[in-house]
């Protein structure tokens, strides 16, 4: 079984912003694989459903971006699922937009929804999808709230397509695959 989970934070005020792409990649597999997202428990919004010959659970968690892992830790504890099996998909600012990256552990690098994550888990090591979104031209908390401009946004569509593969390369592949076919994307 896996653990699909997009970081973001609930309210329509938040809906497309760079910090939110984690939400509008997991929307993305939902509809591929038909798992639709409209439970709610653990401290958020879940579905379940397939990917390939795998049980996958989808989650949103609803506790704000920086006590994601409050979600996280429920739904691992209800269905104890291994670390390794939990992927994470959220925005990232040191990769430009347009690009992604697999890493398969690793700290927080500043971002303080996995830094909820890590310390929930207790450990570093889970699977993670970041999406680029750009470094800020000015302040961080502007940037990461704001939206995509309209040239940017053909690339962003590509790009969370990309980011919705992967995940599924991870659970179909194995996490070195994934990260050997996706880590030198650029759309």
């Amino acid at each position: 079984m896996y653990l699909i989970v997009g970081l973001g934070n609930p309210g329509i005020e938040y809906n497309h912003t760079r910090h939110n792409v984690g939400f509008d990649v997991l929307d993305m597999i939902s509809e591929k694989y038909n798992i639709h997202i409209n439970r709610t428990k653990f401290k958020g919004m879940y579905g379940e459903g397939k990917i390939g010959n795998e049980k996958v659970i989808l989650l949103k968690p609803s506790t704000y971006m920086n006590l994601s892992g409050d979600s996280v830790i429920e739904v691992v504890n209800f269905y104890k699922i291994p670390k390794e099996n939990i992927i994470v998909i959220y925005d990232d600012i040191s990769l430009e937009v347009g690009r992604i990256r697999i890493r398969q552990s690793g700290s927080a690098g500043g971002h303080n929804g996995i830094k909820s994550l890590i310390l929930r888990l207790n450990s570093e090591i889970f699977p993670r999808i970041k999406v680029g979104v750009g470094g800020p031209k000015g302040d961080l908390v502007s940037h990461v709230l704001g939206s995509f401009s309209k040239e940017d946004q053909e690339i962003v569509s590509e790009t969370f397509k990309a980011a919705m593969d992967a995940s599924e390369s991870i659970i179909v592949d194995g996490i070195s695959e994934a990260m050997n076919k996706f880590n030198g994307f650029k759309a």
